[in-house]
């Protein structure tokens, strides 16, 4: 008999076929952990899940990587759901995973930690985009269940701590798969109706499913878009949600967010009491203090009677009349002596003075004559006496020792 001999690629078809119609394989549950981890710049998922003696390569295309909520790393154990097929080039098997939970940690877990490193990346948790919660709110707005506690603790809270202060209750679905929008639009509409102060977004605690609508994103755009201040009270204490971060102020309960939106009347009516005994006291000091600068002002308005102040400014003013007298007759007597002084010098040196004694003054040409060299003969000489003058000839010149 002659043997016949398959080509690799007619096994490999062979055993394609036998996968392909194993209903078994087209629907597999597995277990395992995740090696070599990668995701794709299209977005499709690759790694190997194994257990202690075998692995397996999986793929998850973009259309179910998409819905992923939570990080994929190595290391993890998970949950997959797929279809087993034969990769025929490379005669390997592997699983197409459509599904995939986390194994111990949990789904929402991981989904709460993945988009709150998403938000925070964006920015929705800077404390600088955060609004400051007015003190004294004339409308407080409640974004919560109509039906829920929350809502009876936030009204009985407020009417208590500040009865004068008016609530607006926007009601909205706190649990399920469309919580998440009926809280959003109340917000919007709390932002378009502009009546509030400052909104309330809440509910009462439970599980983390239960408050899983203030871990959707679309609550947490609306929070951060908001024009309002928002305070978020979500639960007990124990309770953190995405709407926490991404709110103005967070509450651990919805009355403690009822307690931070108001002031607590009687403290404030204490306060007044203290601010009025301090005006009081204040104002009985400042009165008796000018009860004393009175009391001064009567005894400095003895002393200063205006008869006594007019005779006080007379003799002074007497005072500088007879200084003033003496010091124009002391600088007359200076200018007096120094006149004649200079009166005196004048006359002793006055030319009309010496020709009293004889002595004359004689010139040729305008020019006084000094000396027998400043004229020659036949100039005529005018001379200059106490009485008159004498016009002269000169007919000769005759110099000392010639």
């Amino acid at each position: 008999m002659e043997e016949r001999y398959l080509t690799v690629t007619a096994l490999t078809k062979y055993i394609s076929l036998k996968f392909d119609r194993d209903r078994h394989l087209e629907d597999v549950l597995l277990e395992g952990e995740i090696s070599n981890f990668k995701r794709n710049s299209r977005g499709h998922f690759y790694f190997k899940l194994k257990d202690e003696n075998a692995s397996i390569d999986a793929t998850m295309f973009a259309m179910y990587a998409s819905k992923v909520n939570f990080d994929l790393s190595d290391g993890m154990k998970v949950f997959v759901r797929g279809r087993v097929q034969v990769y025929q080039p490379a005669g390997t098997y592997s699983i197409n995973v459509k599904e995939i939970k986390s194994d111990g940690v949990g789904d929402l877990f991981l989904a709460f930690e993945k988009l709150k490193k998403e938000l925070e990346a964006e920015g929705l948790f800077d404390p600088a985009h955060k609004k400051p919660i007015p003190r004294f709110p004339k409308t407080i707005g409640v974004v919560t269940s109509p039906t829920g506690a929350a809502i009876r603790d936030i009204i009985n809270t407020i009417s208590r701590r500040y009865p004068m202060c008016h609530l607006i209750l926007y009601p909205a679905i706190v649990q399920g798969d469309d919580a998440k929008f009926d809280i959003e639009n109340q917000i919007k509409r709390a932002n378009f109706d502009r009546l509030c102060d400052v909104l309330i977004v809440g509910r009462g605690g439970g599980s983390i499913e239960d408050l899983w609508a203030f871990n959707e994103r679309e609550v947490a755009y609306a929070i951060y878009n908001s024009d309002i201040p928002i305070i978020s009270a979500v639960g007990h204490e124990i309770n953190f949600t995405i709407a926490d971060f991404v709110a103005d102020m967070r509450a651990a309960t919805p009355t403690a967010g009822a307690e931070i939106a108001t002031p607590n009347v009687e403290v404030l009516k204490e306060t007044i009491k203290g601010y009025v005994d301090t005006l009081t006291k204040r104002t009985l000091n400042l009165i008796d203090n000018y009860k004393n600068v009175l009391m001064h002002l009567d005894k400095r308005l003895d002393n200063l009677n205006p008869i006594n102040v007019l005779t006080h400014k007379k003799e002074v003013l007497d005072n500088y009349k007879t200084r003033l007298n003496l010091l124009i007759n002391h600088i007359l007597d200076e200018k007096y002596n120094k006149f004649n002084l200079l009166k005196n010098s004048i006359e002793a040196n006055n030319p009309l003075k010496i020709m009293d004694k004889g002595y004359s003054i004689s010139s040729v040409n305008g020019k006084v004559i000094k000396k027998a060299t400043d004229v020659k003969k036949d100039d005529i000489i005018s001379t200059s006496l106490k009485d008159g003058n004498i016009i002269s000839k000169v007919i000769e010149v005759k110099e000392n020792g010639k």
